[in-house]
């Protein structure tokens, strides 16, 4: 609690081990909140944490951890390769493992061009490539990315994704909020949308069978009680004339649905399931009223 405000509310989440897992939420949603207690940096009223195994801030498991803030702050009179050796001495990384593996890192961030610059002439999108470095450099088991591509252009959100991924490939855990879902969407394996600190709903974003839909159908005779019925199956429907347009978290249902459809009186003469995207899902599960 802040105040009087709880920040997070009957949160509970899980999250599998290699697996990249995105973290979303409208703004003021509790997801930075949560990411802090996960790390020990805030500590809840009530409830428990449990990150790889040991209770959250543990000091042995935090070096296991990669951390990414969204409001980073580094010293800005180091350059890339001081900042890197700094946070890998503080996380326990033998000097001559560090002198192989900064360069290697600083390059992997398309910043070996500027390894001689103080990091006050960066720019927002080299500093969040400097920051990701830092939160690989001691090879984490787990990595909490808050907004990794922030100010930075396609190519370089592209990068993010490649080192995203690398990281999976090798085993380690990466749990990732970002307000671009695009980006969440081609490199996520699960999402969770959280609302006001509480799970609203999740998503395996390699489930086709889970795969949410948009469906436009076209029909006669659709009555108010056949569009309020729908309700046991859809997230949501709307009817114009002859036209409904509905949502449903399952590809699942839809036989379901039109069968339902056809047996109260609709004449049904175009029904087409079309996939949802991560942000129309999100406009869906959210309400299209909250801010972003």
């Amino acid at each position: 609690m802040f105040g009087e405000k709880v920040a997070v509310r009957d949160l509970t989440l899980s999250v599998r081990r290699g697996e990249i897992f995105g973290f979303l939420g409208p703004n003021g949603a509790g997801k930075s909140t949560s990411i802090k207690m996960l790390l020990g940096l805030a500590t809840p009223s009530g409830g428990e944490a449990w990150v790889l195994g040991a209770p959250a801030g543990n000091v042995e498991i935090r070096r296991k951890i990669g951390f990414l803030p969204e409001n980073f702050r580094f010293y800005e009179w180091l350059t890339p390769a001081e900042l890197l050796h700094l946070h890998g001495r503080l996380c326990g990384v033998p000097s001559s493992k560090l002198e192989e593996r900064v360069p290697a890192l600083i390059d992997l961030v398309g910043l070996t061009p500027h390894i001689n610059k103080r990091l006050q002439n960066f720019s927002k999108g080299m500093l969040q490539r400097a920051g990701l470095a830092q939160a690989l450099v001691h090879e984490p088991e787990l990595i909490f990315l808050d907004e990794p591509t922030s100010g930075l252009d396609p190519l370089g959100r592209r990068m993010v994704r490649d080192i995203i991924r690398a990281q999976r490939d090798r085993g380690a855990t990466v749990f990732l909020n970002s307000h671009i879902l695009s980006e969440i969407e081609i490199t996520c394996d699960q999402v969770v949308f959280i609302r006001e600190g509480e799970v609203v709903t999740s998503r395996d974003l390699h489930a086709q069978q889970e795969e949410a839909v948009r469906v436009d159908v076209r029909a006669k005779k659709l009555s108010p009680e056949c569009i309020e019925g729908l309700a046991r199956w859809c997230d949501s429907a709307h009817a114009d004339e002859e036209r409904l347009t509905l949502t449903t978290s399952s590809r699942g249902r839809l036989p379901d649905i039109l069968r339902y459809l056809v047996g109260s009186g609709a004449e049904v003469y175009q029904f087409t399931p079309q996939r949802m995207t991560l942000e129309e899902l999100f406009i869906s599960v959210m309400g299209e009223d909250r801010g972003f």
